[in-house]
């Protein structure tokens, strides 16, 4: 039997929870393991349930999304994070990336949207809900190229799509290149930034846009 993914509810609107918790108990592959109202409640929680993934509001009693997601990487840096919010301003998820998160949804998101970004954040992938993507996109092409790198052209443009969770299969297909020359863009991009991964990547150059 497969193994469900571990999903932990982080909102302190009950409601939210409880409409979330029923959406995903209806998913055979997905398992509510714990609750939080806060984000304290959240590292206690976070710590007894072991969650693969977790849903978290952005905007809680004790702080925020931002700060939420740099003490639970912190704590616990193999769990996943989704913020799941009702914000789409840019700067707010360019913070929550440099802090960690793996992926960005808004709460209007639908409910097979919602599990495809659980399960695609669990297996290792960037996700950004599409609201919002095209505003950092571009946001990210408007910067001034202010200092030398050593990523080439085209190693620039597949990061640029990273940094806006496009998954490989996406970046293949709008470059008309092969799934495989994808890794190995990305395996190159990622040697280049001494980064171990997707996510840190996107967080780097998100940091560093002027580097383009």
């Amino acid at each position: 039997m497969k193994k469900s993914i571990k999903v932990m509810l982080v909102d302190d609107h009950s409601v939210v929870r409880q409409g979330l918790r029923l959406l995903l108990e209806l998913d055979e592959a997905m398992e509510v393991c714990g609750e939080a109202e806060t984000l304290t409640g959240a590292v206690a929680v976070c710590a007894e349930t072991a969650p693969d993934v977790i849903l978290l509001d952005f905007k809680l009693p004790d702080g925020d999304g931002i700060i939420g997601c740099g003490n639970l990487k912190r704590q616990f840096p193999q769990v996943k994070i989704i913020i799941l919010t009702a914000y789409a301003d840019d700067h707010l998820v360019t913070e929550t990336i440099k802090a960690g998160a793996d992926g960005y949804l808004l709460k209007n998101v639908e409910s097979e949207e919602l599990i495809n970004t659980i399960q695609a954040v669990h297996k290792g992938q960037s996700v950004l809900d599409p609201s919002v993507t095209e505003i950092l996109f571009d946001n990210i092409k408007s910067q001034q190229p202010k200092k030398e790198h050593n990523l080439t052209p085209k190693e620039v443009q597949i990061l640029d799509m990273i940094s806006v969770g496009k998954a490989n299969k996406e970046i293949a297909e709008i470059m008309k290149i092969s799934d495989k020359t994808v890794r190995n863009y990305v395996s190159n991009i990622l040697q280049k930034l001494n980064v171990s991964n997707r996510t840190e990547a996107a967080s780097y150059w998100m940091r560093n846009s002027d580097l383009e």
